[in-house]
């Protein structure tokens, strides 16, 4: 297959996978507690497209209807597609720096972070709002950021920042603020249900504010980090090979590592601790369209999307009108694959 034909291919299975995730997010908003058509939710949301929306009618819909697609469920599909784009990327960015396919965006302490940060909001009652969000949101961004800030300074020698080092540091600051959160969750048991919960991950609270905050964080990121697919490719190869290419490798690493960094603080601010997307959709992603960076990255963005809207979906609907926390949705699919990883990967080290 030549390169022109290549290219032709990748079009088009991009296009048909964004028309896979745009039918998924008008299926899934007919899904839920309140009984709402295809049709009436597809109106609903087609009425507010500018230039379409001018022939569409919903005169006929309840109000009651409206505002839950418009309100409730369309903002959390949205969200819950942002912040599985975000997870996945970060994902495939972690693992082409580090060379390893065990990595996640949680490697540098962001969700221990985050978790410590909301923890710390959740137990002293911080809910105040700061520029339209509550506390808990704030300080679980902060937290994110700082965590990572202090992993990045702490494997620093001099002018490098070993991969090695960097891992084993967010190993141990991930274990250090764990136990500090159970600490705290022993002198406040009464605050142990919502900090349980919290770091299960969940999009019941997501709303409007959440998207417009989380949006142009996640989606800038993501443009940014299918920008240096060519240079994951060349890093794979080796630092010293791709230094002898042309390719800055420090700068590359902690410009890639501090993007992906904010994009997954964003994520994990608004949706809780979320695990295994950033480990398994990669994954995914190689075995279907191959490790090539320049494909894989924007293949991987919006799978994730897909599977995060499928997951948030089944936590709403198996048990209504309650709802399973959506880091238990994930693990159940994740945790599984990643034995299996470990499994394969065994059998070729035993056969090599």
């Amino acid at each position: 297959m030549t390169y022109i034909q290549k290219r032709r291919y990748y079009w088009k299975f991009f296009i048909v996978i964004f028309a896979l995730l745009c039918i998924c997010i008008f299926f899934v908003s007919t899904l839920g507690v309140a009984k709402i058509s295809f049709a009436e939710a597809y109106r609903i949301l087609l009425r507010n497209v500018p230039l379409i929306g001018r022939y569409i009618s919903i005169d006929d819909i309840k109000e009651s209807k409206k505002l839950i697609i418009l309100n409730i469920r369309f903002p959390r599909i949205l969200l819950s597609a942002l912040v599985g784009m975000a997870l996945a990327g970060a994902g495939a960015v972690f693992q082409g720096i580090f060379k390893n396919p065990m990595a996640d965006p949680y490697v540098l302490g962001v969700s221990s972070g985050a978790a410590f940060g909301a923890t710390i909001a959740i137990i002293f009652g911080l809910e105040e709002i700061f520029i339209g969000f509550r506390a808990i949101t704030v300080m679980a961004f902060v937290g994110a950021i700082l965590a990572t800030l202090t992993v990045y300074n702490l494997s620093k020698i001099g002018s490098k920042t070993p991969i090695v080092t960097l891992l084993l540091a967010g190993i141990a600051l991930s274990f250090l603020l764990s136990s500090l959160i159970s600490l705290l969750m022993t002198f406040h048991r009464e605050q142990v249900e919502r900090i349980v919960f919290w770091t299960m991950g969940s999009f019941s609270a997501a709303s409007w504010k959440h998207v417009r905050i989380a949006a142009p964080i996640i989606l800038i990121g993501c443009i940014f980090f299918t920008m240096f697919g060519r240079d994951l490719n060349v890093m794979l190869m080796g630092e010293e090979t791709a230094k002898s290419l042309g390719i800055e490798v420090e700068r590359i690493k902690k410009v890639l590592l501090v993007a992906a960094s904010i994009v997954a603080a964003s994520a994990v601010s608004v949706s809780g601790i979320i695990g295994f997307v950033g480990l398994v959709i990669p994954h995914i992603g190689r075995l279907i369209i191959g490790p090539d960076h320049r494909v894989l990255i924007p293949f991987t963005l919006i799978s994730g999307a897909i599977f995060m809207v499928v997951a948030d979906t089944l936590a709403r609907i198996l048990i209504p009108p309650a709802e399973i926390p959506v880091g238990v949705i994930t693990s159940l699919v994740g945790a599984p694959f990643f034995i299996y990883l470990l499994y394969k990967n065994k059998k070729q080290n035993s056969m090599g």
